[in-house]
């Protein structure tokens, strides 16, 4: 299928091949028929992307200061190249679109193959052939709604939600300043509720259609005083602001054609430094608009499909683009009559060229339509890639691997890692998402790129599998993985829960010859090496205290929710105590742990812990987890005792072992073991050997992490 897409690095647009995104449980799969191209949201994006690095670090200060904490945390070059990945990372544009269903993931309740739907939602309703939306961002389409009216639908919403801040009541008055497709929107719907309406727009002709679409008055000049004499002297009641301006005029007007207790809502992107003593002296209502309504970058709503309760949020981001479509049905609003440009998705391009100026034509609404093909639709989700980056002349003989999932860390780590290693192949690119998928497989080399993880699971040609999706899934696809014959590399955590670690033991004691390991890096790493060289002969138990300065998390994001993420004990701190496990070199017998106690409904108590575990040689280990220390300090510190002997570790940049057993060192650029990790894995499957750690160790660390758990809410010794 064909998407537009833009790169964050470049600005460069293009038109690609990529495969159609896969179905997940609480979404369905639409065939796009037309799609609506934002001439201020979209503009801003594609002017942004443009920008050179200094512009663009200009426009963020915040990331750039936490680029510049991560730089003396992880080291200046580590640090460039998470950075780089990032800004590699292709843009998909569009968030509103029209089509038919064309599959149903099995959550989703009311929508059947065929159905017509208006869909919304930036990185959902993109424009594309096809596009995978979530089920709180489609609502079914009345016969009567043309497929144009409905791509129209989110675009629509905003201009809603900005009416609804306004709070109008029958026959009160109010000013819509700016007059491009949004602002008419608002006009009509300010009109089917009974208002009295006045536009403003420095554009006569934008004035002229804003008339003959229903408003009471518009003007392009000398606002005060027209707004004056619509109100008969009192002040209008309500100012709603649609334009896009830096300047800060607007905000300023709108206080001087305000009535007493008047109410000002900002809908468009403008400069918001508010005149006090005009705003005060008046006691005037100053609000800002959420997009489509609430919902709107809540990813439980907008992706989990989690929706608010009707009774007490009457109008969400789905409720409000249904009242959309149907105010379009009752013909109170008109979209298509302010579509001035349609392209085919062949010239798709050429809209933004028209948002960039490049294109000397006045605009308004610009829409993309597709093709619609004719009889049974064929979901490609599998695609050849044609790169320059492949390897040429590649070896048959060397491992071949797969990869399901792709995000930051795959990007920045994994790949870079392994196409360092001359011994290995990289065949298949797996994730959700197509345009992901294709341009990063481009990127890397790969030789297929796919949205169906079960193209890896059915290709004899790979011998291994990485698994680096979100933790829920990793048990069900490490066993599919070990299901097909094939090894599997799956990032921590190996599960989330007793009942899903059952699952993949069950299926690893079927296989003959059984290959997982977990990305336990760190034991991986030369500072590891070398304090397991030199407590090699220690002849007592071992003492062991480690530091983990984490950092905050806020508690909505995905790692934090227990059903998805498994907490950070689970899907961090796993970590640290695999660390341990292979530093004492035993099997933990018994775990105890406590957490903070904080009112701070911003803070998770379970991520400032200390955890205890003890081992059956009598070593003991202390685990110090920790989210709201400074980011100034180092994330890891680690001290083992053992034979009247010391190792002190500090964050992978130094080790010095000092005491009885001995003097060692080592000291350079951070070294977390990544490359040696991957090294190993590789070796290890290409030779037939087992895992470089034991699946009875993986199994263990992931108790364990259960047992804090445990411990935490029973406050009693849990025995592993």
């Amino acid at each position: 299928m064909k998407q537009i897409i833009q790169s964050f690095k470049s600005g460069e647009l293009w038109l690609a091949e990529v495969p159609v995104p896969a179905c997940k449980p609480g979404g369905i799969v639409m065939r796009n028929h037309v799609s609506f191209v934002s001439a201020g949201t979209e503009r801003m994006l594609v002017d942004f992307a443009r920008k050179n690095i200094v512009g663009k670090a200009l426009a963020m200060p915040d990331q750039v200061q936490k680029v510049l904490r991560k730089m003396k945390s992880e080291g200046i070059f580590a640090t460039l190249e998470k950075v780089q990945a990032k800004l590699d990372q292709p843009i998909p544009l569009g968030y509103s679109c029209a089509g038919t269903v064309e599959e149903v993931g099995h959550n989703v309740a009311g929508l059947a193959i065929g159905d017509r739907v208006a869909c919304g939602g930036a990185g959902f309703a993109n424009h594309a052939d096809y596009n995978y939306v979530p089920k709180n961002l489609v609502v079914k389409l009345p016969d009567s709604v043309s497929m144009e009216d409905a791509a129209c639908a989110t675009v629509g919403s905003i201009a809603l939600q900005g009416v609804r801040q306004c709070d109008m009541r029958l026959g009160e008055s109010v000013c819509v300043m700016g007059l491009g497709l949004l602002g008419i929107l608002s006009v009509q719907m300010l009109k089917a509720s009974g208002c009295r309406v006045i536009g403003f727009d420095p554009n006569l002709e934008r004035c002229k259609l804003a008339l003959e679409l229903g408003a009471d008055a518009a003007t392009n000049k000398d606002l005060e005083s027209a707004c004056s004499d619509f109100s008969e002297g009192r002040g209008v009641d309500a100012v709603l602001i649609t334009a896009a301006t830096k300047s800060n005029e607007p905000v300023r007007v709108a206080g001087e054609i305000c009535r007493m207790k008047g109410r000002v809502v900002v809908t468009g992107l403008v400069g918001m430094d508010i005149p006090r003593d005009q705003f005060y002296k008046k006691e005037l209502d100053f609000k800002l608009s959420l997009s489509y309504g609430p919902g709107r970058y809540d990813s439980s709503y907008e992706e989990d499909g989690v929706d608010y309760p009707y009774g007490y949020v009457r109008w969400t981001e789905q409720r409000n683009i249904k009242a959309f479509v149907d105010l379009v049905a009752a013909g109170k609003v008109t979209p298509s009559k302010l579509i001035t440009h349609r392209f085919e998705m062949e010239q798709a391009l050429d809209a933004y060229q028209l948002l960039l100026g490049k294109i000397a034509e006045p605009y308004l609404g610009i829409v993309i339509s597709y093709p619609v093909p004719e009889g049974e639709t064929d979901l490609k989700r599998t695609l050849r890639i044609d790169s320059s980056n492949k390897k040429t002349g590649v070896n048959k003989d060397n491992l071949s691997v797969g990869f399901i999932g792709c995000g930051n860390f795959t990007k920045a780590v994994l790949l870079p890692g392994l196409k360092k290693l001359s011994s290995v192949n990289l065949k298949t690119l797996c994730t959700a998402t197509g345009m992901n998928c294709a341009e990063t497989a481009k990127k890397e080399g790969f030789e297929v790129a796919t949205t169906d993880y079960k193209e890896l699971l059915n290709d004899a040609a790979i011998d291994a599998v990485f698994v680096i999706t979100q933790h829920n899934s990793h048990a069900k696809l490490v066993c599919d993985v070990l299901g097909a014959k094939k090894a599997v590399f799956v990032e921590k955590p190996l599960a989330i829960n007793q009942e899903q670690l059952n699952q993949i033991e069950t299926v690893y004691q079927k296989q003959a010859s059984p290959f997982v390991m977990v990305g336990f890096n760190r034991r991986f790493s030369p500072h590891a090496k070398l304090i397991k060289e030199y407590f090699a002969d220690r002849k007592g138990p071992m003492t062991l205290h480690y530091r983990v300065n984490a950092g905050i998390i806020p508690p909505d994001i995905w790692i934090q929710d227990l059903e998805v993420g498994g907490g950070r004990i689970v899907g961090e701190a796993c970590h640290f105590i695999d660390f341990a496990r292979f530093t004492v070199g035993c099997r933990a017998v018994e775990v105890q742990a406590m957490c903070v106690e904080t009112d701070n409904t911003q803070l998770v108590a379970e991520d400032n812990v200390t955890i205890a575990i003890k081992y059956d040689d009598g070593s003991i280990v202390n685990i110090l987890y920790v989210a709201v220390g400074s980011p100034d300090l180092e994330k890891e510190y680690c001290e083992i005792f053992a034979d009247e002997s010391v190792a002190i570790l500090n964050d992978f940049r130094s080790t010095r072992c000092f005491g009885k057993l001995g003097k060692r060192a080592l000291k350079g650029k951070q070294a977390k073991g990544f490359a040696e990790e991957l090294a190993s894995f590789a070796d290890a499957v290409k030779a037939g050997n087992p895992s470089p750690i034991s699946f009875d160790s993986l199994v263990e660390t992931t108790r364990i992490t259960f047992a804090v758990r445990e411990a935490l809410r029973s406050r009693k010794t849990v025995l592993v």
